[in-house]
């Protein structure tokens, strides 16, 4: 009987069986960021404990760092303070640290895979809920506390429960103008916030052999908002071109045997899963949402819910919850709510990629004015060659506000923040209350396309007929 990537991996990086059933796991890569190492490197440092393989740990500066601003000290005294403080912990253990100044600054799960840190075959662990990126490489990835982080500092280790494993086959040919990102929010949709619970989601089928790596980060960074701790996409040759001459990807002959050993970690063709979901890629639209949930979504052409398209009181309360706190009265058409906010960036849709997805259909258009419109690229590194290839002058002569690379609104432990009760068009990953910094402010989630149609139209808008996709498409 063969054998899935997920407990391929696992079995290579099992140390032992703990007595309460859990594994103590090796983690290969350890990434961390300024939030939620600070407590972990005082609890190291109050028992005199080093960390323990400092060559294994890579950080960097993401979720609390302006963008926009660059000069410091900070306007913000607690992003100085905690930048500061990474600085130290990293200096003090010999930990290697992307800081604002070395040009390779950026989000987390973006810097990891461009420097070529995020390789097939690894356990990833990360203070960060959306570590499940880096899956996409055929890594077991997820997130940890900063209890957590403690521990695989100081150990290599950790304590975990193994996971059941559910592949996902997405087969045949997305439509034009329907991407990553609404492949993902149609799967959470269909499956539910909950659904992917004791699971890790292994993603295949021919959409997903076709997509790149870029695409492939997409949906494993969403995995967590359906539930799963893990989501991953088997290794292949995209993933073995990508990683090709990255900084901190094996070099000379020890690139071959790398490649042999990453692509031997792929699912066995006779493994067996714990469940299999099939999906047709032509049964998928430009997916948003509307509620405060990532499954709380429809397609573009679709009507908001109401209560009583509930199937049960728990339902019909999650409805009337979600439809209270984004003012919608429910039944109404998602497409032409007005929007106060666009925003173009994060973890989830911060890449190159998509900034020059964008920037080929938004080049001679321009924002509503009625709209503040912000893109934040993913890193330096993403900034860098998107201004190189002039993408930021189409987004600044279109109105975009270009930043510099932070995870900004996603969640706003910076200044980018909502406010009062502003609706967003974002490209994010979570539409939680609050989770743009305002109590009140709403979040609609949608590709960065579609995010650039609201930004134009001042409402939510079909990206497909705002830019013309199908027309020239042939549809």
């Amino acid at each position: 009987m063969g054998k899935s990537l997920f407990k391929k991996v696992w079995d290579a990086h099992s140390v032992r069986e703990l007595p309460n059933g859990q594994t103590q796991l090796l983690i290969g890569t350890h990434l961390i960021h300024e939030v939620t190492s600070p407590q972990a490197f005082g609890m190291l440092r109050e028992r005199g404990i080093p960390v323990r393989f400092p060559h294994r740990t890579f950080a960097t500066v993401d979720h609390i760092v302006p963008t926009n601003e660059v000069a410091e000290p900070y306007s913000d005294p607690l992003a100085q303070a905690m930048i500061e403080e990474l600085r130290k912990n990293c200096a003090d253990h010999g930990v290697t640290f992307f800081d604002t100044n070395t040009g390779h600054q950026g989000i987390v799960h973006i810097v990891g895979p461009e420097q070529g840190i995020t390789q097939p075959g690894t356990t990833i662990a990360c203070g960060d809920s959306h570590t499940s990126t880096h899956g996409a490489f055929g890594a077991i990835a997820f997130g940890i506390g900063t209890s957590q982080v403690r521990d695989v500092l100081a150990t290599q280790t950790i304590a975990l429960n193994p996971l059941k494993v559910r592949r996902i086959n997405v087969d045949g040919e997305l439509a034009p103008g329907v991407y990553a990102k609404d492949v993902i929010l149609h799967i959470i949709r269909l499956l539910g916030t909950k659904g992917g619970t004791g699971f890790a989601y292994e993603y295949g089928g021919s959409v997903f052999d076709g997509f790149s790596m870029e695409e492939r980060m997409t949906v494993c960074n969403m995995s967590i908002e359906g539930g799963a701790r893990v989501g991953y996409v088997n290794p292949d040759e995209t993933t073995v071109e990508y990683l090709k001459g990255r900084p901190f990807a094996p070099k000379g002959a020890g690139w071959d045997r790398a490649v042999e050993r990453w692509l031997s970690f792929a699912s066995d063709p006779d493994c067996e899963y714990d469940d299999v979901v099939n999906i047709r890629a032509e049964n998928i639209a430009p997916t948003v949402t509307w509620g405060i949930t990532p499954g709380q979504a429809v397609f573009i052409h679709e009507n908001i819910p109401t209560p009583d398209d509930g199937g049960t009181e728990s339902a019909r309360e999650s409805i009337r919850e979600a439809l209270e706190h984004m003012s919608f009265a429910g039944g109404e058409p998602i497409r032409g709510i007005p929007v106060d906010v666009a925003f173009l960036g994060s973890c989830t849709n911060g890449r190159l990629s998509d900034l020059k997805e964008v920037a080929r259909y938004l080049e001679g258009h321009k924002v509503n004015p009625r709209v503040k419109a912000i893109c934040v690229p993913g890193s330096q590194g993403v900034s860098k060659i998107a201004e190189e290839l002039g993408l930021d002058r189409i987004f600044r002569e279109a109105g975009f506000e270009w930043r510099a690379a932070g995870c900004s609104m996603c969640l706003a432990m910076n200044p980018d923040k909502l406010i009062g009760n502003q609706l967003c068009a974002s490209s994010s990953n979570r539409n939680f209350k609050g989770r743009q910094g305002s109590p009140t402010g709403r979040t609609i989630l949608m590709s960065p396309l579609m995010v650039a149609a609201a930004a134009v139209t001042g409402e939510i808008a079909d990206a497909r007929e705002v830019f013309g996709i199908l027309e020239s498409a042939g549809v």
